[in-house]
């Protein structure tokens, strides 16, 4: 059985009257990815932080490989990687010696040549920090975060930046990690890229944990994974609407209305019947299966996307 890589219970955090952390509760098994999703200002960082040893929590317990950083601070490091969205490296140093630089903080881990190959950076092994190109200096970081070979690596929004090929190779990579039974902690604003790697995903606002769970059973908490999207000029009474077949639940975004419901091919016939019936003409028709950012958008009113540029 996997132990716990992180155990975190009632988790507070204040900056004067404000409270950025509100009670936050987490149980991340060895082995597992577990995804941190939230808009800017919604204490998924501050979480981070914590978990990281670089803020002190107001109140609540954290433990980390089942130490805490009170006790000892110097032996959770030697254990964990963290790559940050934004590092700032020495720009006149090269690739390698950047690495070099890094992987001397560690009692152990992998080699500089390993880390650089995990992040397909050997063509500019010999190139200057200062030359690289955003993408470039962004697998630079995450090779700094792999060169300890962490029991628990921290991934802030690891793939901004990246063109798709490189994308898929990090998650290639963080799918190799958890094969080889290390635990991820993933913030990311790609619902995709947490579907497919997370195991668990945790959705934060103001604070708290507003929802948690698999990304398949956060999907099926929309009550159906599929969705009718439709405008309709007049608009269809909502009372009509609750007579579909299937109909699971029901949201208005302006003038479109999405409605998640069991089965397509009993909804949309009954849909068009309706619209006929009541004189509504349907300017706009659309199905597609339910995601993660509809999850987001049942929750919290706006999609994760909104919610970052907010």
């Amino acid at each position: 059985m996997p132990g716990t890589a992180i155990e975190v219970e009632r988790l507070v955090k204040r900056f004067g009257a404000v409270t950025a952390v509100d009670g936050v509760d987490l149980l991340v098994p060895q082995g597992t990815c577990l995804g941190l999703l939230g808009p800017n200002g919604a204490g998924k960082t501050t979480t981070v932080e914590i978990l990281e040893g670089l803020q002190q929590p107001t109140s609540g317990t954290v433990r980390v490989l089942g130490r805490t950083w009170a006790a000892d601070a110097q032996g959770i490091r030697a254990r964990i990687g963290v790559a940050l969205q934004e590092t700032r490296f020495n720009e006149r140093l090269t690739v390698e010696e950047t690495l070099r630089l890094f992987r001397s903080f560690y009692p152990r881990g992998l080699t500089v040549e390993a880390a650089i190959a995990q992040v397909a950076l050997e063509e500019k092994r010999e190139a200057r920090v200062g030359t690289l190109s955003g993408g470039q200096r962004q697998r630079l970081a995450l090779a700094v975060g792999l060169v300890g070979d962490p029991e628990l690596l921290f991934l802030d929004e690891p793939t901004t930046g990246l063109d798709p090929v490189s994308r898929r190779g990090l998650w290639t990579v963080i799918e190799a990690l958890k094969g080889r039974g290390r635990t991820v902690v993933l913030t990311t604003h790609y619902m995709e890229e947490a579907a497919i790697l997370c195991d668990e995903i945790v959705i934060v606002d103001h604070g708290k944990v507003v929802a948690r769970g698999s990304p398949g059973a956060l999907v099926h908490s929309l009550g159906g994974e599929q969705l009718v999207e439709f405008v309709a000029r007049p608009p269809i009474p909502a009372d009509a609407l609750a007579r579909l077949p299937g109909l699971r639940g029901r949201r208005e975004r302006g003038d479109t209305v999405s409605l998640s419901v069991e089965a397509l091919h009993e909804a949309v016939p009954a849909l068009l019947r309706l619209a006929d019936e009541l004189g509504s003409e349907l300017l706009q028709l659309s199905t597609r299966a339910a995601t993660l950012d509809d999850v987001f958008l049942a929750l919290t009113g706006r999609t994760l996307a909104e919610a970052e540029e907010g």
